[in-house]
């Protein structure tokens, strides 16, 4: 990554400190409304607060309008949060993506992932037209140079301050052709990535592969890689996303699981709430093999409509409160 990667600092954020310390970290997500009641950002943010390293405010989720990233992320802020701000190439050019970036650095943000954006044909304007003036890979390098270089992309000085970001970006490890995914995260790292939030993890095993040809290559000591996981609610859930959503490995294990912690009970409420529990409990047993693989400095979780299954996971998984991490003295590791 850099020279300086366990002292000094490039960006102020409390996120990369700790990644730096060797603190097992942890992040979330909170998903802005599909309106403008800042009261919904403030009771999601209640279920992550001291729980999360830092929670990431998406952008437009699934191509479908909500509240601004960076509104929403200056009012998770508010309540204690530190925000990782997500930003996709899909709906803006390179002259917005700057302009935002200085705004959003001005108001306090301090990490930033970048991404592609879900297709706008999934979401609720389809007829829309994406953008994509840049891929995320392009954007990493463009934050990096506003950062380290102090230049916009086209070259010319910023003035003043420039932001200095601590730069995320996203990989899919069990994307096709398999064997090439972990170039391409090496090839996020290099263009500039501090930091990879993968997508969601199911099948251990096979990520565990993935993370072995990571560290062959050497990149898990260019970049802190954040293993994705998410609880499930529902068996329909776990075989709609291993039957129908490309990228995704759900194996059939996992599936049996999430069905046979319904079976027997007749209620519907009783059902559902062993299927959320089970869901759980899954994901925590993803966090305890996520620990053991080598290159992991971290989890992110991603529970999105459903932030009060963060606390039971963090502290059924054994993770130590965020206060707790936070008081330990930076080289500390833990």
């Amino acid at each position: 990554m850099t020279e300086d990667r366990t002292n000094g600092f490039k960006s102020g954020s409390n996120l990369e400190k700790m990644l730096a310390a060797g603190h097992f970290a942890v992040t979330g997500e909170l998903g802005p409304p599909q309106g403008a009641d800042p009261e919904e950002i403030r009771h999601k943010a209640g279920f992550l607060k001291g729980i999360v390293e830092a929670v990431n405010i998406t952008d437009n989720q699934t191509a479908i309008v909500r509240m601004s990233s960076v509104g929403a992320a200056v009012l998770a802020m508010g309540e204690g949060l530190e925000p990782v701000l997500q930003m996709t190439c899909r709906d803006r050019n390179r002259l917005a993506m700057q302009a935002d970036l200085l705004g959003a650095y001005a108001l306090g943000l301090r990490n930033l992932l970048c991404l592609t954006g879900d297709h706008q044909s999934f979401g609720n304007h389809p007829q829309a037209k994406n953008v994509h003036d840049l891929d995320s890979v392009q954007l990493v390098q463009m934050v990096r140079d506003m950062r380290d270089e102090c230049v916009f992309q086209c070259g010319e000085e910023i003035e003043g301050v420039q932001p200095r970001f601590f730069v995320g970006a996203a990989e899919n490890p069990f994307g096709d052709p398999f064997e090439w995914r972990p170039l391409r995260l090496a090839k996020k790292a290099r263009a500039g990535a501090d930091f990879i939030q993968t997508q969601m993890i199911y099948n251990a095993p096979k990520f565990r592969e993935f993370m072995k040809r990571v560290v062959d290559l050497g990149t898990h000591e260019e970049t802190y890689i954040l293993a994705g996981v998410g609880p499930l609610k529902t068996p329909g859930m776990a075989k709609y996303m291993r039957d129908k959503v490309p990228g995704m490995d759900v194996p059939d294990e996992i599936v049996e699981r999430m069905v046979a912690a319904g079976e027997g009970i007749e209620d519907k409420k009783e059902r559902s709430a062993a299927w959320r529990a089970e869901g759980i409990r899954i994901c925590i047993d993803l966090i305890g093999e996520m620990q053991q693989i080598e290159g992991v400095a971290g989890v992110h979780i991603m529970a999105i409509e459903w932030e009060e299954a963060v606390k039971p996971i963090v502290e059924g998984a054994g993770l130590p409160a965020r206060s707790e991490v936070a008081s330990q003295p930076i080289g500390a590791g833990g």
